[in-house]
């Protein structure tokens, strides 16, 4: 029997201690599977803008798990009936949540695979560590699915105000800069409560929730959509297009063998097996950028150059704008591209193109974030606000964008 002390304290730059206080939970954590993420970014490519957004899904993962047990052992002190399985269940379950995700987060969401979700991805994972595990996170499996009765758990780990929620925006701002995506996390969690199997925020929490509503949406227009991280995700995302184009029209390419397969192969959620879910483990940041370190020089001159923008962060220009970009300036552009690097007008697609990013603070066709009153009735957060901005976040923002060449600048096109 192994004499390892598997009760650990991990310290966190956000929290301060974290607790490891479950034997399967550490033997999870150091499982190959979980420690890959300590080489997946968070952020994706927005270390390009704010150079310290360097912290990855490791420290996003662990930080859930923390927010989590706090939000258990307050629901637990205001008379909630949470037993032990249940709570090593939602530990599981949001330490787990993000198992699923590619290098570089969500840029590489639709380029290495077939259009198949880190959430699908990340179930997958999860199936195959409970074979590995004896059924032990079975219960966390029907909670993360939503099969479980008690309605409140499913929300604790996906919901409007879930604890993933409640660390990545804590934690992006740190890292980031972004002061304005800071928020109360501590002061949210206090106020939590369950009522009729629903989870509430008490009335006295209801600056809380605009506070952190307000901030999601900063951090989102300027971080995770910040016009220089949106398009470097997309030449990112391009780069790994030409080369799956490339490698199965016959050209061999040197990048790592777990990256050379999804590059041989389409992969779709029926084709992933054990063998499969192995090979994708193996992919992290590290297989990107190594390998678009190397494919700078190649032959192709699209490869060639997005890749070399990557490395140099020297990108392609993009415009917001609240219109639709008009077509025939598009097309004006592309066959500029083409005339002036001799290349087809389907290749000047890689280098100039457009597209639409949207930002919403607060669904309110979702389940909503329900605010408990004092005399028991319950509304949803846009209805209980006195803020009139609440529902004005409620309304889904859109920008259109347009990515192009800055040579195209120099000809007086744009």
């Amino acid at each position: 029997m192994s004499n390892i002390n598997k009760l650990k304290i991990l310290n966190d730059p956000i929290y301060g201690f974290i607790s490891i206080t479950n034997p399967l939970i550490y033997d999870l954590i150091q499982h190959p599977y979980f420690q890959r993420l300590r080489r997946i970014s968070q952020m994706g490519m927005s270390y390009l803008v704010y150079p310290g957004a360097h912290h990855t899904r490791f420290h996003h993962a662990l930080g859930c798990m923390h927010v989590m047990q706090k939000a258990v052992q307050v629901l637990k002190f205001k008379g909630v009936e949470i037993s032990e399985e249940e709570e090593r269940a939602l530990c599981i379950a949001i330490l787990l949540h993000d198992i699923g995700h590619g290098p570089f987060s969500h840029a590489m969401e639709h380029s290495i695979v077939e259009d198949v979700s880190h959430e699908k991805i990340s179930l997958l994972f999860m199936d195959r560590l409970n074979e590995e595990f004896g059924g032990q996170l079975s219960l966390a499996i029907k909670v993360f699915k939503g099969e479980y009765h008690r309605k409140f758990m499913l929300q604790l780990i996906s919901s409007q105000l879930d604890m993933d929620r409640m660390d990545y925006l804590k934690r992006d701002s740190f890292y980031s800069g972004v002061a304005e995506g800071n928020i109360n996390s501590e002061r949210l969690i206090q106020m939590m409560n369950v009522d009729n199997d629903v989870l509430v925020i008490e009335e006295k929490g209801i600056y809380s929730v605009e506070k952190f509503l307000v901030a999601r949406r900063l951090m989102y227009w300027q971080a995770y959509l910040h016009k220089t991280s949106v398009a470097a995700e997309l030449i990112l995302t391009r780069i790994l297009k030409r080369a799956k184009e490339l490698t199965q029209s016959g050209i061999t390419l040197p990048c790592s063998n777990p990256l050379q397969y999804f590059l041989r192969n389409r992969i779709s959620l029926e084709d992933f097996n054990n063998d499969v879910l192995g090979t994708f483990a193996r992919l992290d940041d590290f297989d990107i950028i190594s390998a678009i370190k190397e494919w700078q020089f190649n032959d192709d001159f699209v490869l060639a150059e997005l890749s070399r923008m990557i490395i140099n962060r020297d990108l392609l220009k993009i415009r917001l704008h609240a219109e639709k970009p008009d077509k025939v300036l598009l097309a004006k552009m592309k066959a500029e591209v083409s005339k002036l690097f001799g290349i087809s007008e389907k290749e000047a697609d890689y280098f100039v193109f457009k597209g639409k990013i949207k930002n919403q603070a607060y669904n309110k066709s979702g389940e909503p974030i329900h605010i408990l009153r004092k005399d028991g009735v319950v509304e949803d957060v846009a209805d209980a606000s006195d803020q009139l901005n609440l529902k004005a976040l409620s309304k889904p923002v859109t920008k259109y964008y347009m990515c192009f060449l800055k040579q195209l600048l120099e000809q007086a096109l744009i």
